[in-house]
């Protein structure tokens, strides 16, 4: 009995594990996952050939240690060495707050096609071309400010 026991008991073990890990660790459906569910149920139906007591205590004692250690795990501090930590502190700039009017001209930086990048007042923005394309380092003149966008049209040169 006490070799079936050490049999069950290991593999209930390695389930507990290998769930946990892709519970914490492993995101999507992985190897652990699988093999957990099957190191599960290969210990489950061991216990219960050997004993219905024994696989009633197996299921209860591995159903209280997985979720003792399921908790244990979601408030200790164990996985903060692993997990992501980025904080997104940055906030999106409306077109309107950057100063930029009708009228004001500036140069692209890049073909308009119809956004591109170009530069107007010293700021590099994404402008949008308001009915053509428009090549790099060619002058515009911005004719609208909207939240998300600055529209400009290529700056007619009077001097010809």
């Amino acid at each position: 009995m006490i070799f079936e026991t050490l049999i069950i008991a290991f593999l209930m073990v390695v389930a507990i594990v290998l769930i946990l890990l892709e519970i914490f660790m492993l995101p999507g459906i992985t190897v652990a996952g699988v093999g957990g569910f099957i190191f599960a149920a290969g210990g489950l139906i061991y216990a219960y050939s050997v004993d219905t007591l024994a696989g009633n205590v197996t299921l209860a004692v591995s159903l209280l240690v997985f979720a003792a250690t399921f908790v244990w795990l979601l408030r200790s501090k164990s996985f903060s060495r692993v997990a992501l930590k980025t904080d997104v502190d940055s906030r999106l700039v409306s077109s309107r707050d950057l100063g930029i009017i009708p009228g004001d001209e500036g140069l692209t930086l890049s073909r308009l096609a119809p956004i591109g990048k170009a530069r107007i007042n010293g700021i590099m923005v994404e402008a949008k071309s308001m009915d053509e394309l428009i090549d790099e380092n060619t002058p515009v003149e911005v004719v609208r400010v909207d939240s998300n966008n600055i529209i400009v049209k290529r700056k007619i040169n009077h001097n010809s």
